[in-house]
């Protein structure tokens, strides 16, 4: 779910809101039925429109609230649709607090699982930032994000997780 877009015209999913970041991209917003359902990363070239139902304003009004302060709690309504043990690692991944992170193999001896099974779960993230799966780091260093190993992807985490105020992860 969470992708970072090359800019192409949009094929996937349609946005309630696509918004600016200050990670130098661009935030798809999907909602429905009163639930938040996905956030996408899109290259700037993707057009921008605000959202015009109050979930879809409230989601990114509280999103710019994390970006001013990264201490913020998000409270939205968050459809999380994936399988039973997905739930489980995204549960977890939300007792992380800001400025702090959890480590694949931390996480999946929680779960008596094993760190790949983590990554998947962590990839399949619908809601990135709100579920923050980039408090999630490999034993030693930062590891991968969205999918990503070293590209755009581990670029945001970095700056998410330099926002919090950690530093000097690789």
């Amino acid at each position: 779910m969470n992708r970072v877009n090359d800019g192409r015209p949009e094929t996937g999913p349609s946005y309630t809101a696509v918004c600016e970041t200050p990670m130098g991209i661009h935030l798809g917003i999907q909602v429905q039925d009163g639930m938040l359902i996905g956030l996408d990363f899109l290259s700037t070239r993707t057009a921008l429109h605000a959202g015009r139902d109050e979930l879809t304003r409230e989601v990114v009004s509280q999103l710019q609230r994390y970006y001013a302060d990264p201490t913020w709690k998000f409270d939205l309504p968050v459809r999380l649709q994936g399988t039973g043990y997905q739930q489980r690692v995204w549960r977890l991944m939300r007792q992380i607090r800001a400025g702090k992170t959890e480590s694949y193999g931390g996480l999946a001896k929680k779960l008596s699982s094993s760190a790949r099974a983590v990554g998947g779960a962590c990839r399949a993230n619908p809601v990135p930032i709100i579920v923050p799966c980039h408090r999630v780091v490999a034993s030693h260093g930062i590891g991968g994000f969205a999918g990503d190993g070293s590209g755009g992807r581990v670029a945001l985490k970095h700056w998410l997780l330099r926002h919090e105020g950690l530093t000097g992860l690789k």
